[in-house]
């Protein structure tokens, strides 16, 4: 969970260090030696410790402390002794224990949450079909609407299906009052700033920040935009001198290019240590571009063309995630060859969200489940309290438009009824999780949200 790096006080070692900690280190790596090779069942994604341990190594673990205390106090104390600590720890913890509970947030009468992210440790902001950016905040349980950002082009309001918060956290973009354009917000106030029109017929399906002044955008219409935001936001002053209402850029996209062998881009990422973005659309493919030219490199076609709506990346950018109808894909980010297909474990399930955390992939379903795949064991996190289950969340079931006609022409009434999970997000600690959806009927109305703490 932590390690610190012990500088010895009297001595040339510091208290932790003695030789049954390698005896013992030495007994698990050679029991995990052991555990692989009676495995008989074949991998598709195998990792590789070092065979040989030189001196540093050694040096290291004899100098070191990984307990949690030993790390507190040195913070505390303001050493400058080297410490870190692993910060995915929590989340595997809590959920391996089954400690982490739902509270249900109630979003009255919204239709679908698409899109979430945390704006800090107490409030997270999310965009529904219904076209609303509301912020709300865990600790006063309290709902704030933003005001949409409305531009020149005719109304063409088909919900808000992406928010992104550039790198530095100053910005924020999301969908404006057309489904078509571009808001941008500045944080953390959330004060409007500028107004990105002109590059989309029809619904931006997903937004990536490739820095903190350039982001891309990819729509219905299979087309990407690139635009550029320079903050020049202004504030403006009456006689009396209160603060006007700011005033909106209008910003124009930089470059447009038409995503080749696509139908409808769905989901966009950006690998930063490769310079490439990869994006995925609904006919099957996962199309690669070079964001220094911004042009189309090469598309590859996917195993499975239904439902692929949802991407992610690990955080070391060396795997993919693709969410399919029935399984999910692990793609190495350089070769794009598929590592792994990691079938889903309720059929026709549809996979909605996907997120790295470290080496555990979350999974967010169309049938009100939540699901943990651990990378490194190649199988789906195991509870600690019963080996025999997996981890999964059970969601509740939110609300649904009381309309009994349609619900009985959808057959809802026999049938019980569970929202997808088109959104989840983590907080910094990883130890909060919110997530969010709807009926995952185009024709029906209703809403999920919830939060795992």
């Amino acid at each position: 969970m932590a390690q610190t790096r012990r500088v010895p006080v009297f001595g040339s070692l510091p208290p932790c260090a003695y030789q049954s900690r390698l005896d013992e280190r030495n007994l698990i790596r050679t029991t995990r030696m052991e555990r692989n090779r009676i495995s008989d069942k074949p991998e598709d994604l195998v990792f590789y410790e070092d065979e040989e341990e030189s001196t540093v190594p050694l040096f290291t673990v004899l100098n070191s402390s990984y307990n949690i205390v030993d790390y507190v106090r040195n913070r505390e104390y303001g050493m400058r002794e080297y410490r870190s600590v692993n910060q995915n720890y929590g989340t595997r913890h809590l959920l391996t224990h089954n400690l982490v509970k739902e509270r249900s947030i109630s979003l009255k009468t919204m239709d679908k949450v698409f899109c979430s992210q945390w704006l800090n440790g107490t409030k997270i902001v999310f965009g529904t079909k219904c076209n609303k950016l509301m912020v709300y905040d865990v600790k006063s349980h309290e709902l704030d609407q933003i005001p949409s950002i409305k531009g020149h082009a005719a109304d063409q309001q088909s919900g808000i299906h992406s928010l992104k918060i550039n790198p530095s956290r100053t910005l924020l973009a999301t969908g404006a009052y057309n489904s078509n354009e571009i808001a941008v917000y500045r944080l953390p106030t959330l004060d409007p700033v500028a107004l990105g029109e002109g590059a989309h017929a029809d619904r931006i399906f997903d937004i990536e920040w490739l820095d903190d002044e350039f982001f891309v955008s990819g729509s219905r219409d299979t087309k990407l935009a690139l635009w550029q935001v320079q903050d020049k936001y202004q504030e403006k002053y009456d006689s009396d001198g209160d603060l006007r209402q700011p005033i909106t850029q209008f910003l124009n996209p930089a470059v447009i290019r038409t995503c080749k062998t696509a139908l409808k881009v769905r989901a966009i990422t950006f690998n930063k240590n490769l310079k490439e973005m990869i994006t995925s659309s609904l006919n099957g493919y996962v199309h690669v571009w070079d964001v220094e030219r911004f042009r189309q490199k090469f598309s590859i076609r996917l195993p499975s063309c239904q439902d692929n709506v949802c991407i992610a990346m690990k955080n070391d950018s060396s795997l993919y995630a693709v969410g399919c109808h029935t399984y999910t894909l692990l793609l190495d980010s350089k070769t794009l060859h598929i590592m792994k297909k990691i079938p889903a474990r309720y059929s026709g399930c549809g996979i909605r969200s996907l997120s790295f955390q470290d080496n555990v992939i979350t999974i967010g379903t169309g049938v009100g489940v939540i699901m943990f795949y651990d990378i490194r064991a190649g199988k789906y996190l195991e509870s600690s309290i019963n080996s025999t289950k997996s981890v999964v969340l059970n969601t509740s079931k939110g609300y649904v438009c009381p309309d009994e006609d349609l619900m009985e022409e959808q057959g809802f009434q026999q049938a019980k009824y569970t929202p997808a999970i088109y959104t989840h997000c983590y907080d910094y600690s990883g130890t909060r999780l919110f997530s969010a959806g709807g009926p995952l009927s185009t024709n029906l109305c209703g809403n999920y949200a919830g939060l795992w703490q």
